[in-house]
């Protein structure tokens, strides 16, 4: 099947298959004589697994590191298989897990500060709130 034709049976964009392509999450496909890119069912299930990840909150750079592990998970079910069952991604998913859990704490002393600003007391500084990031683009 061709680029479109892949990206609707996974839920996704023929983008999203040429950035995955890009960053090594997607073997390059064959092609047809023309040059365009050709996908099987392997493929399809393995971009499926990719948006699995990615929906479970994990990043393309998470996921490029065990790029080796996709079609094992391909056989699994990808949430069951990132909580550790098969090791393959448990490194991973603590590291995730550890950035989130900074970020929540940033947020919620972020949050505080501005509710006591808002109520007209002051802050208490926090420790965080001068090496904290300011805000993302």
């Amino acid at each position: 099947m061709r680029i479109g034709e892949a990206a609707d049976a996974a839920g996704t964009t023929p983008r999203a298959l040429r950035l995955y392509e890009a960053r090594g999450l997607l073997p390059p496909p064959s092609r047809t004589q023309s040059g365009q890119r050709e996908y099987g069912v392997a493929e399809v299930a393995r971009i499926r697994v990719i948006r699995s990840l990615l929906a479970l909150g994990l990043t393309l750079e998470d996921i490029r590191r065990r790029a080796h592990r996709l079609d094992t998970l391909v056989q699994e079910q990808p949430s069951a298989s990132c909580t550790g069952r098969t090791g393959g991604f448990s490194d991973v998913v603590a590291d995730r897990l550890a950035i989130l859990d900074a970020e929540i704490t940033r947020l919620t002393h972020l949050r505080q500060s501005l509710a006591a600003a808002a109520s007209g007391s002051s802050p208490a500084p926090h420790e965080d709130s001068v090496t904290a990031p300011g805000p993302r683009p």
